[in-house]
């Protein structure tokens, strides 16, 4: 049996005559830059996820990257985030100058841990703090937003592998903090047919900003009231994500539904010694989306010879992430060293991502399954 780590084939299989239909009218039309379906795109997305505002940009880098331009984060600021990410969330605070500060991270959550952030926060002058909703689950923002409240930074959420999941409270991620940047790079929950991103806001001045911005600085063409760049969502990929946002809350529940078989399969064939499933923090709750499984994410024993088994087997299985950014030697000029941050180094060293999904089928994960169970009981 072949499992690959996505399927993107499959899902496209669906939606073929849906999304061939709608480029087809974009290519006769040759519309092709900020078109009424970019902005029709703005509009539904904005309706899921709960804000007054939303501007579609290039990438989810981009998105991070013109929010802490909006922001007012400039050379020499110092900027908080988690060392555990995918790189774009530390790149982008080191591109516009600022300094990047990193904290570690929460054992069930992999998210930052906000007991140490406020360390961080209470010895250093923070001027913005990125937390990263990492895998599908929210941060803690309950401790984010008080935090905030205490020492008065800018907050922007990196939900680039969160659309749509929920905090306890019901609200949805990107909508506790000033900006909400999300990316819709084809392996995502919801992805288009390249790169593209989105920032929203609850403020609707911050919203133009980074419209203005995204267009170079100008609002009216040829006219630049600050230096910008160009972070524009064509309409081709703004076409595509609207035929695929109507999907997108029955992925969300197949993929939950994947992950819980996974977690009862490993339970039943006796394997938790060797192998910890994905916390879900969030459900007893009761919010819907208190996971999305962007990644199932499993925390195992020989991680690195395990993945080569399942490769062996024809099984897709990727680690996120293998070095953490206090690690990476684009960074060594700040100074952090190994043991820095134990948790963080420690998990990057047991974490590995396999199938999860919407078209999954239960033979394909009893396959995994089984694998994973063949490695250890050999």
């Amino acid at each position: 049996m072949h499992v690959p780590l996505l399927d993107l084939k499959k899902q496209y299989e669906t939606l073929k005559n849906e999304i061939e239909q709608v480029v087809l009218k974009i290519m006769e039309e040759q519309r092709f830059i900020l078109g009424k379906e970019t902005f029709e795109f703005e509009k539904a997305i904005a309706e899921y996820i709960g804000v007054p505002g939303a501007v579609g940009v290039s990438s989810g880098t981009d998105a991070i990257l013109v929010s802490l331009m909006a922001a007012g984060i400039k050379h020499g600021d110092k900027v908080a985030t988690t060392t555990f990410s995918f790189f774009a969330t530390a790149g982008c605070i080191a591109r516009v100058g600022a300094i990047p500060v990193f904290c570690d991270i929460d054992e069930d959550s992999f998210n930052i841990d906000c007991n140490k952030l406020e360390n961080i926060l209470s010895k250093e002058n923070i001027k913005a703090v990125i937390p990263v909703h990492l895998f599908g689950q929210m941060c803690d923002m309950d401790a984010l937003m008080e935090l905030k409240q205490k020492y008065n930074f800018v907050l922007i959420e990196d939900a680039a592998q969160a659309i749509g999941s929920q905090y306890k409270n019901g609200k949805k991620a990107g909508t506790f903090g000033d900006y909400g940047c999300f990316s819709f790079f084809p392996s995502k929950n919801l992805g288009c047919f390249g790169d593209g991103g989105l920032v929203v806001s609850k403020n609707d001045d911050n919203v133009e900003l980074v419209r203005i911005l995204r267009n170079h600085g100008g609002k009216v063409k040829y006219y630049h009231d600050y230096i910008g760049g160009n972070f524009r969502l064509d309409n081709l990929q703004s076409a595509v994500l609207l035929v695929k946002l109507k999907y997108l809350e029955d992925w969300h529940s197949k993929r939950q539904k994947n992950a819980e078989t996974y977690n009862r399969l490993f339970r039943e064939r006796g394997l938790e010694e060797f192998v910890k499933t994905p916390k879900a923090l969030y459900k007893d709750s009761g919010v819907k989306n208190y996971h999305i499984f962007n990644q199932y994410v499993i925390r195992v024993k020989d991680r690195d010879n395990l993945k080569k088994h399942l490769n062996d087997n024809n099984i897709g299985c990727e680690i996120y992430y293998p070095l953490c950014f206090h690690m990476q030697k684009c960074f060594d000029y700040l100074g952090y060293k190994e043991g820095d941050m134990p948790v963080a180094e420690r998990i990057s060293k047991e974490v590995l991502a396999i199938p999860v999904y919407p078209e999954l089928t239960y033979e394909q994960i009893d396959y995994v399954v089984s694998k994973v169970e063949e490695f250890y009981k050999k």
